[in-house]
């Protein structure tokens, strides 16, 4: 349950900080103090604690639940902690060496052919245990949320964007910003940390099973990618515009993140020829450091791209150009992807470095150096 809580956690605080208010105005904390939603925000809460502690009584009821937000929480840690240490040491000291095979629910759909649902189930599998991996990803996750807020949050940015009064039940640029940083976030994210290994010493488990490169891994790896990291926000985003706006603008939206998640999908496959999650890793190729300048880039053309987006959603006509333009760019991804796949040099990598040309067989006698 520990990842799940991880992830919904950092949700429910970066919702929680999209839905508050801009400005702190004397009506918000009035409201905050007398109840209602902004009466529960921790917000407001220390927004009150720094004034008592600044020598300030006005905010007072607000510093009382700070105060009692925090004892609640140090209690519940150190409960937490000390069960959690009693646990731990009792299976250190009790359980044999040998941990009898776990009875949970390991349950998960099939997805297409034997090798593609062992590849996609391998894949869930490794995210859902590797803190490693899901940190990462949670990084580019990280990246677009805060470009998110500042879409959301500025008024001159959404003044500039044409955003108005009403933000959420109408198509507007913002949203439409917002749900395609997302998009490209979880799948740049997903191809970075499939690119690194889970355990190298479990490789030979994959190496010794007869799976060859071309057109059929990448068939698996492509599902995989598509499972991980377009169909969680492209079905997030469907449930929200669908609640939010009238059902014809929001199935369009749906239409053009599915063949921008497509495009960007088959982009990142291009050269990508190994088991996610099995390959040596180089460090540094990802380029982590880049990453915000390279959304910060995106946003700009991502703002007149909405823009255009905006229009053609409540014309029809512009709509059917756009969408048909969005398609021939999905299926030259996708050509130009698969024709990658069937060239000599598609074959699965399980070393970042190529084999080197000449091995040295290093013969000699133990104890002597090498003639």
């Amino acid at each position: 349950m520990s990842s799940i809580l991880q992830l919904a956690s950092f949700c429910l605080f970066v919702t929680g900080y999209i839905l508050q208010p801009i400005a702190v105005t004397p009506a918000y904390i009035l409201a905050a103090q007398n109840g209602g939603p902004l009466y529960w925000s921790p917000s407001f809460w220390f927004l009150g604690l720094f004034q008592q502690l600044s020598g300030s009584p006005a905010l007072a009821p607000l510093a009382r639940r700070a105060w009692l937000g925090l004892a609640i929480c140090v209690s519940l840690t150190a409960t937490a902690y000390a069960l959690a240490y009693l646990r731990t040491l009792r299976k250190i000291v009790e359980e044999p060496d040998i941990v009898p095979t776990s009875r949970r629910f390991h349950w998960l759909p099939r997805f297409g052919n034997p090798l593609e649902t062992a590849l996609t189930q391998f894949s869930i599998r490794t995210l859902l245990r590797s803190r490693q991996h899901r940190m990462i990803l949670a990084f580019y996750w990280g990246i677009a949320c805060a470009l998110v807020i500042l879409v959301a949050k500025s008024p001159e940015l959404r003044e500039q964007m044409g955003a108005g009064d009403d933000l959420w039940h109408q198509p507007s640029v913002p949203l439409l910003v917002a749900s395609v940083l997302v998009l490209c976030a979880a799948i740049v994210g997903i191809r970075v940390v499939a690119s690194m290994p889970l355990d190298l010493r479990a490789n030979w488990i994959f190496q010794v099973t007869p799976v060859r490169g071309g057109a059929w891994s990448l068939a698996a790896v492509r599902k995989a990618f598509y499972v991980l990291g377009l169909a969680p926000v492209w079905l997030a985003s469907g449930g929200l515009f669908l609640w939010l706006w009238p059902w014809r603008p929001a199935v369009g939206h749906l239409a053009v993140l599915a063949l921008l998640g497509i495009a960007l999908t088959e982009l990142c496959l291009s050269g990508f020829h190994k088991i996610p999650f099995t390959c040596s890793y180089l460090p540094g190729k990802s380029r982590a450091n880049m990453a915000f300048w390279g959304f910060i880039a995106l946003l700009l053309l991502m703002v007149k791209g909405a823009d255009i987006e905006r229009r053609a959603l409540g014309d029809p006509a512009s709509f059917a150009g756009m969408a048909a333009v969005l398609g021939i760019l999905a299926a030259g991804a996708r050509w130009w992807t698969s024709a990658s796949a069937k060239s000599p040099e598609s074959e699965l990598r399980f070393e970042e470095e190529p084999a080197p040309a000449i091995f040295a067989l290093d013969l000699h006698r133990d104890g002597a150096p090498p003639a």
